[in-house]
């Protein structure tokens, strides 16, 4: 104090001596807050850890063998010296031909997940398709050999189960409930280094229209996904699994921020009838969809471009019998708004044939309300033959032979023609206007009626990156050209 008077006389001196306490008590607090910090960050790693402890048990590690054929030489695999094109440049091409096909065994590995103490275990059908055989290894060092009870690879889920009892089991969350900007924790085997934990965020939710699976509503997360976690879960703060972990998108093959799961709801629809069926009974509606631009939300007098424009109703189907027709646009599912034409189909599959739901859809401009009852999807609906070996793949087309059913269906006669059975997002074909349930009667003027004639016709064509189409979507028939890109 005698110092402060020095310098400072007078009134000045409490002046200084409460700047001084202020600047001191403000350190103080500022230590204080970072304490503060620290312990709220040791708190949520230690909830992290909690979480993971917990969950750790119930993921597993899957090893897999597959057979495969390839070609060998004097006791070489596919993989040696003598299968390099280098040895038939010199020796001839009968070089190939006098060495023998031979089966060879392929490991692969994978995660997954219990959900109940008797040894079900959720993974993706990736996973553990076409298996010889299927391992599991447990977190704490067992092995055991485990069978597929069913597989949808429509949707990419697996349902396995190994012989064992009282098995710790991951409880399964509501995907439906998840938020974007949650925090995420995926524990898999990348790279086969088992237990591996990962932390981030959900980055985004229902993503579709990847080109992963033909069913897709996707949680994309940051959280890092690598070669191995497929089939592992995606936990939420609780410790719920509520998705499987599916796939990346890099260009490297490895990690680059951006990673896809299954949601968990839609996994517990096909894991149930897996489990009861062995395999996944899909709803049908029966009719081609199309999503609503805003162009299309003009026309139609919506206030909003969102639902599905119905553009065909196949004959006898069940959207023909509930009344539906071409130009209604379905907004929303028992009361649930639909974004798209993919959230529509996603719902109807999963729907149980002979169920009844309540479409809300805009007719003329108008609401209206039609309850639907769901049919049972045709068998093979969706998975057409691919042509192989020509343009019309790459074009954006997926194609199949019209069976009787099919025929019936969507009001055709057999062998009418080939069946279009989806036609890829900004692909030529969609370019061109071109639809699911429409009918390819001719190739480059050369009527065809089957797969076999349209792959010959386009083989056959002048101009390979490019092909004429005679198309028929009901009692009307176009020429389409398509270039390929």
């Amino acid at each position: 104090m005698y110092r402060l008077k020095r310098f400072f006389p007078g009134p000045q001196v409490a002046v200084v001596l409460f700047i001084c306490c202020t600047i001191l008590a403000g350190s103080t607090a500022a230590l204080a807050g970072t304490d503060e910090n620290i312990a709220l960050l040791a708190r949520t790693g230690k909830a992290f850890a909690a979480v993971v402890k917990k969950a750790g048990p119930a993921v597993v590690h899957i090893r897999v063998e597959k057979s495969i054929q390839g070609w060998g030489t004097g006791g070489r695999n596919q993989f040696g010296l003598f299968n390099d094109p280098f040895f038939e440049r010199f020796f001839g091409p009968q070089f190939r031909h006098n060495r023998q096909p031979r089966q060879f065994k392929q490991e692969a590995f994978g995660s997954g997940f219990i959900i109940a103490s008797n040894g079900y275990i959720l993974t993706n059908n990736h996973v553990v398709a076409k298996a010889d055989t299927i391992t599991v290894g447990m977190s704490d060092g067992r092995q055991f050999k485990a069978k597929v009870v069913g597989a949808d690879p429509e949707s990419d889920v697996a349902l396995i189960k190994i012989n064992a009892k009282d098995l710790p089991v991951l409880p399964l969350g509501n995907s439906d409930k998840l938020q974007v900007g949650e925090w995420v924790i995926a524990i898999g085997s990348p790279f086969e280094l088992n237990q591996t934990v990962t932390v981030g965020v959900v980055s985004a939710k229902g993503r579709d229209r990847m080109g992963i699976n033909d069913y897709e509503n996707f949680i994309q997360t940051d959280a890092a996904i690598n070669p191995g976690n497929s089939g592992g879960p995606l936990l939420n703060i609780h410790g719920e699994a509520i998705g499987i972990n599916t796939a990346i998108f890099s260009r490297s093959g490895g990690y680059m921020g951006i990673g896809f799961a299954i949601p968990i709801n839609m996994a517990k629809s096909i894991e149930q009838q897996l489990r009861q069926h062995g395999k996944v009974i899909r709803g049908w509606l029966g009719v081609v969809i199309q999503d609503v631009t805003e162009e299309l939300a003009k026309s139609f007098g919506l206030k909003k471009a969102a639902g599905a424009l119905v553009s065909e109703v196949t004959n006898k189907s069940p959207a023909a019998r509930a009344g539906l027709k071409q130009g209604d646009v379905i907004i929303a599912l028992d009361g649930e708004p639909l974004a798209n034409v993919n959230a529509l189909r996603n719902k109807i599959a999963l729907a149980a044939p002979g169920s009844k739901h309540t479409l809300q859809l805009i007719r003329n401009g108008h609401k209206d309300n039609i309850t639907v009852t769901i049919g049972e999807q045709p068998p093979n609906f969706g998975k057409g033959e691919i042509t192989q070996n020509t343009p019309l793949k790459n074009m954006g087309l997926s194609l199949q032979n019209l069976t009787g059913e099919l025929a019936e269906h969507f009001g055709y006669k057999r062998g009418q023609g080939v069946l279009i059975t989806e036609v890829a997002p900004a692909s030529p074909a969609a370019l061109a206007g071109l639809q699911a349930g429409q009918l390819i009667e001719e190739v480059n003027k050369q009527r065809v009626h089957n797969l076999k004639e349209l792959q010959k016709a386009v083989k056959n064509s002048p101009n390979p990156k490019q092909v004429l189409l005679r198309i028929r979507a009901g009692e009307y028939s176009q020429y389409v050209v398509l270039s390929a890109q």
